[in-house]
């Protein structure tokens, strides 16, 4: 039988040489009907005989450019595939293979009317496949045996095997399958030329497949992106639907290369969303990343940086690349085993407590064996979804003391039975009568050790939950119901009629249904969008080994339900994963180096704030009207000061005023009844009336100081007050001016003096003088403004200090250095006529006056220079009210002491008898 198999897939060969498109030279006859298979330049110890390379056809390609790459095609097929075959006749020849080995794998083949394709690895090649000079299938039960593999596996015979018995998705038909090992990436090719050629492992050339049936209508798997995408290269050329259950490479959502490509599992871009919010829901804000030295690594290591550059909230303290693994009992090459050690050290070295590993499951092994020999402790493993609810890891003896292991993975669904079923040894089906078109398999259909390791394993497996297991699950559903649509299947039978891949596939992008109460269905790049979940290894709890901690939904995007979590850490506290300790409140961020992550925290100094929710690295000035102290986080009103009425300055100011105010009115009367006495005559008459209405007004004024400051308080106390104050000055001096005027000038200067008293001199001065002093102060308030400002009290910046706009005080100064000008003259002119008659001689009172008022307006404007804030308005108002406490009670006191106690003083008689006197003395 050998013999004849061999004959067969040589007159494929050659058939395939005599194609009109793909002529090959005639090759010599050696007397045998079907040539002997030259000896292969390999190994002795190589399994199965091999077609070397030059033994390809050495066809032309005349015709157009597509039967070009078709002809390529369809020669790699036939070549991959009869060496497969030529491998299996030669192992049934073999003795040590022959009987059971003739029978088909019933975990590998189940004849139906509608075959599925299935790609699983239950073996895995520590190292990639050595290239070499012939095309070689890997056998696959060389390797590593992979527990998960075959329990997905399982799970597809389960899905396939409830569908045809206990469903009415397909009344009438029964689905069959075709299951292929893939060896993690070894086997990827022949497979997938396997399932798009013919019963007769035929791949013909077509201008138009639409019409082609190739050997299976879908593919389930593989599981590895890198893999998932070398066979989606071939099935996307014929539309045939290939649906992955763990490949989350984003690179499958490109519907342009891959057409064909299905998903029952969420992209990388939500893997890497819920890793990064489950790092800034506890802090961690200082990683270390390690990758494994393949697309895998490259990829999702690439992917988690541009998440994290999005915000820069969390910060990669190193990332390294791990070395090759190597195959048990092998030892690593020196070069791979210093880097090892390189990485050891520096996550004993490190600050940061968690580590984000992407990688397959195989290159760990090696890794955790030397973490265990570092004693690298205290540390979070997050895994990615390639291991993290992988059973060879769980079972590493010593694992629990090198800290807490979270993991993304899909959500765990339940299948009832399942457990059951994956324990069962299959059974081969009855052949029906077509079976002899239909038993031929290829190789890589094995897997003698798998369901005694499955059985070994099962406690972890039972406890983990159904995860990946349920998107192979949903996956063979998913085809179940597009053939349903399809086949216009009712409760009773389906229409029995030839399928075509792209029909096919079309159906699968509407289907939408309820399993186990989850909704499938598949989103735009082709993804069925399951929950994710974060799971906890846990020891302790051999029930359920992998718990579920959180839920990460793909459509909110969003990470929720964050459950407790067992930590391997002292008293069971989070641990902690930060370059830099956590500013506290009101201290900004003053980054050291060149991550975001560190940095040094200072204080806000007072008067700022920090607003966390704007920005973390600035303090804010507070306004104008507010303050903060130091390491504020915020700002509050300042408090306002000005002169209030229960202050004792005020209540003496307020006091001294209503003595002024009333001394004053009580002046006015007394003058007013005796206003043609001598001495009111001598104290200057009517001009008695013009200095006393502004005393009395300004005292009467004084409450504009207390409170706070409004413009119209403002504008009495630049305007009012200076005015009053100088009609009073400018009273007193030309008062001075004529007394002397009368006794000592009018005798030398008579036309002077004739003129002075004709045209009124007294009032035109004290006229001039006003208005020179309303011009100051119109000026003063025009140049500044009369509007009220606070201002920071330099000593207490709590403080708020409400006063008029402090520019007054320079038109103040000038307005006060004119009084005092007015003061020393009118001293002056006092002090000249110190000699005249005693009812005339005002000297000693002008200059007890003038002095009172030289002093105050010399300390205020002393005062003005050095202080600020309340102090100024206090002092302002305490020299205003003794300036006129001066002028009232000064000048005209003496007056009214002579009128109500002397009164024979107060005649003509007395006033011309000392006048006489004073002539005499002259004399």
């Amino acid at each position: 039988m050998a013999a004849s198999r061999a004959c067969t897939l040589k007159k494929m060969r050659d058939h395939l040489c005599q194609l009109p498109a793909t002529r090959a030279p005639a090759r010599e006859a050696t007397g045998h009907d079907c040539p002997k298979q030259p000896q292969s330049q390999t190994d002795p110890g190589q399994p199965g005989p091999l077609f070397p390379v030059d033994l390809l056809p050495r066809v032309t390609f005349p015709g157009p450019r597509c039967a070009v790459h078709k002809s390529f095609r369809f020669s790699f097929s036939v070549t991959l595939l009869g060496a497969c075959m030529l491998r299996k006749e030669e192992d049934a020849n073999s003795p040590a293979l022959a009987g059971p080995a003739e029978a088909e794998n019933p975990n590998f083949h189940l004849p139906g009317d509608y075959l599925l394709g299935g790609l699983f690895t239950l073996h895995a090649n520590a190292q990639p496949t050595p290239r070499s000079n012939v095309l070689q299938v890997p056998k696959c039960e060389e390797y590593e045996m992979k527990v998960l593999g075959y329990n997905l596996m399982q799970a597809m015979r389960f899905a396939v095997e409830e569908i045809n018995n206990h469903s009415g998705l397909l009344p009438g038909l029964r689905l069959g399958y075709e299951i292929v090992d893939v060896c993690y990436q070894s086997n990827n090719v022949q497979p997938a030329l396997y399932f798009l050629a013919q019963e007769d492992y035929f791949l013909p050339i077509y201008d138009n497949y639409s019409d082609y049936e190739p050997r299976v209508v879908a593919v389930i798997g593989p599981d590895a992106s890198e893999s998932a995408m070398t066979v989606a290269n071939f099935l996307s050329i014929l539309l045939v639907p290939q649906i992955s259950y763990s490949a989350i490479s984003d690179q499958l959502r490109d519907k342009v290369r891959f057409p064909a490509m299905l998903r029952t599992v969420p992209g990388a871009t939500h893997h890497i969303e819920a890793m990064v919010q489950l790092l800034l829901h506890f802090h961690w804000n200082w990683i270390v990343v390690l990758l494994s030295r393949d697309n895998y690594g490259r990829e999702n290591g690439q992917l988690l940086r541009e998440r994290l550059a999005r915000q820069n909230e969390v910060c990669i303290a190193f990332q390294e690349v791990l070395p090759r693994p190597v195959p048990k009992g092998s030892a690593a090459p020196a070069a791979d085993q210093q880097h090892m050690e390189g990485i050891m050290l520096k996550l004993k070295r490190t600050s940061a407590r968690v580590v984000v590993l992407f990688s397959p499951e195989l290159a760990l092994h090696n890794f955790f064996i030397e973490v265990l020999h570092w004693n690298v402790t205290d540390t979070v493993w997050i895994a990615s979804e390639s291991w993290s609810v992988d059973p060879y890891l769980y079972k590493l003896t010593g694992l629990p003391s090198t800290g807490t292991f979270l993991g993304i993975t899909t959500q765990a669904v339940h299948m009832p039975g399942f457990g059951k079923f994956r324990l069962l040894r299959p059974k081969a089906p009855p052949q029906p009568p077509s079976a002899e078109n239909t038993s031929r398999s290829t190789c890589n259909q094995a897997c003698d050790a798998c369901l005694n390791n499955t059985i070994s394993y099962n406690s972890i497996l039972m406890g983990s939950g159904e995860r990946v297991a349920f998107n192979v699950y949903s996956a063979v559903y998913a085809v179940a119901h597009a053939l349903h649509s399809l086949l216009r299947c009712d409760h009773k039978k389906c229409t029995r009629k030839t399928i075509y891949p792209w029909q096919l596939l079309d159906k699968l992008w509407t289907v939408n249904f309820t399993l186990l109460g989850n909704q499938i269905f598949f989103d735009e790049q082709g993804d069925v969008p399951m929950c994710l979940e974060v799971i906890q290894w846990r020891w302790d709890l051999s029930e359920n080994p992998f718990q579920s901690v959180a839920t990460y939904y793909p459509l909110q995007q969003q990470l929720k339900y964050i459950g407790n979590i067992s930590w391997h850490a002292h008293n069971n506290t989070v641990p902690v994963s930060t370059c830099s300790k956590n500013c506290q409140l009101g201290q900004i961020k003053k980054n050291v180096g060149i991550h975001p992550c560190c940095f040094e925290c200072l204080d806000c100094p007072p008067g700022t704030f920090l607003n966390e929710t704007t920005d973390e690295n600035e303090c804010l000035p507070c306004p104008s009207s507010m303050w903060s102290h130091r390491r504020g986080s915020s700002c509050f009103q300042r408090r306002p000061t000005f002169l209030e009425w229960h202050e004792a300055p005020t209540i003496i100011a307020v006091m001294l005023s209503a003595l002024g105010f009333l001394s004053t009115l009580a002046t006015m009367v007394l003058f007013w009844r005796h206003f043609q006495t001598p001495m009111v005559r001598s104290a200057g008459g009517p001009m008695c009336f013009l200095m006393l209405v502004p005393l009395l007004l300004a005292f009467g004024m004084v409450p504009v100081y207390v409170g706070p400051p409004t413009p119209f308080t403002c504008t009495c106390r630049q305007a009012v007050f200076t005015l009053c104050y100088s009609v009073c000055i400018a009273c007193v001096t030309v008062r001075s001016f004529q007394i002397v005027c009368v006794f000592k000038m009018a005798s030398r200067l008579p036309r002077v003096y004739g003129f002075w008293v004709r045209y009124h001199g007294p009032y035109i001065f004290v006229a001039a003088m006003t208005a020179l002093k309303g011009v100051i102060v119109a000026s003063n308030m025009l140049t500044t403004t009369i509007s009220p400002v606070s201002r920071t009290d330099p000593e207490d910046p709590n403080i708020l200090i409400l006063s008029c706009n402090p520019n007054y005080r320079n038109g103040l100064l000038f307005n006060t250095s004119t009084d005092l000008l007015l003061s020393v003259v009118g001293f002056s002119f006092a002090y000249m006529g110190k000699e005249l008659p005693t009812n005339y001689n005002e000297a000693k009172f002008i200059t007890l006056s003038m002095t009172l008022s030289f002093t105050s307006s010399i300390s205020l404007c002393t005062f003005m220079s050095v202080y600020n804030g309340v102090l100024v308005t206090i002092m302002d108002l305490l020299v205003t009210v003794f300036n006129f406490l001066a002028l009232s009670l000064g000048y005209f006191g003496p007056k009214c002491y002579m009128i109500l106690f002397y009164p024979e003083r107060n005649t003509a008689a007395y006033f011309n008898s000392m006048i006489q006197g004073y002539t005499m003395r002259k004399d």
